[in-house]
């Protein structure tokens, strides 16, 4: 299928029977890397916006929302989150909102595809931006394998990838989550992106990612927000940690207004953290190893 027809880019290969569609201004770059097809598009109504496999993996309008979310959610969740390790988050974004927990003293970013990186530097500043932080160390090269040379290093896990298709496929089996564990810290916390609780597809996942969770994790719930740009206008996260002590619902570290102004935050706040916890009835059925 052709994505890019008549001055609208179409996503539809994530939502079977439906479509999202992008009126575009300007196709800014267009290539295919060693590992996916990747387009930046000036859009008219959601800015500039990356995609990759012709799936949309964030618009200037409202990237904020998912960046702030994925990354508050475990960080702010973790009673001393210090270290952490981002995979994927090639854009940049994630590290640009990780270094804003006080109590975080390193980011560690690993992205397999380079030309992410150097477009986003390029066409995405504002997030990008993120990699120019002290704290944050970018690292080119497979997750699976900086894992394995990392055994216990991290307080949170951070899985910032693409719906699982190309290289983000793996990032979607039973040996990944096995590979989180070893690598995080007794009492760490994993976060993954895991589509929408309204396509039936993304429910599967959820299911299978959630019992391979509980496999491994003493504790596994799921968030949900809405994001206009994303199937659905929704996106989740699957969280899991061995620590009975996390309340996922009640963050160990909130943000004061003034830390929420300071930080330039959009999206997430106290509130906004704890309601994102509660999941439709729907979805709690269609994925029952979630136990919400």
């Amino acid at each position: 299928m052709d994505h890019l027809q008549q001055g609208w880019f179409t996503e539809s290969d994530t939502w079977p029977g439906a479509g999202l569609s992008l009126q575009v201004e300007k196709v800014l770059h267009k290539e295919k890397s060693p590992y996916q097809d990747i387009m930046v598009l000036q859009t008219k109504s959601f800015g500039k916006a990356l995609i990759l496999d012709n799936i949309i993996q964030c618009t200037e309008y409202d990237e904020f929302t998912y960046q702030e979310m994925i990354s508050f959610l475990p960080l702010c969740s973790h009673p001393n989150p210090e270290r952490v390790l981002v995979v994927g988050g090639g854009d940049g974004g994630v590290a640009r909102e990780a270094v804003k927990h006080p109590n975080v003293l390193s980011v560690d970013v690993v992205e397999i595809d380079e030309r992410v990186v150097k477009l986003s530097e390029q066409f995405l500043p504002f997030m990008a931006c993120g990699f120019k932080h002290d704290k944050v160390t970018l690292h080119i090269e497979d997750g699976f394998e900086f894992m394995k040379n990392n055994v216990q290093q991290f307080d949170v896990i951070i899985t910032d990838s693409s719906d699982p298709v190309g290289p983000n496929e793996s990032l979607f089996q039973k040996t990944y989550i096995e590979s989180l564990k070893r690598s995080l810290k007794p009492g760490g916390i994993i976060c993954s992106q895991v589509g929408s609780i309204w396509i039936k597809e993304d429910q599967d996942t959820m299911n299978r990612l959630s019992k391979d969770c509980s496999a491994n994790f003493k504790k596994v719930t799921l968030a949900t927000i809405s994001i206009p740009s994303y199937p659905t206008g929704n996106i989740s996260f699957i969280l899991a940690t061995d620590n009975e002590l996390v309340n996922f619902r009640v963050p160990a570290y909130s943000f004061t207004l003034e830390e929420l102004n300071k930080y330039k935050l959009k999206h997430y706040s106290p509130d906004v953290h704890s309601a994102s916890f509660s999941i439709p009835r729907f979805a709690c059925m269609a994925i029952p190893h979630l136990n919400c």
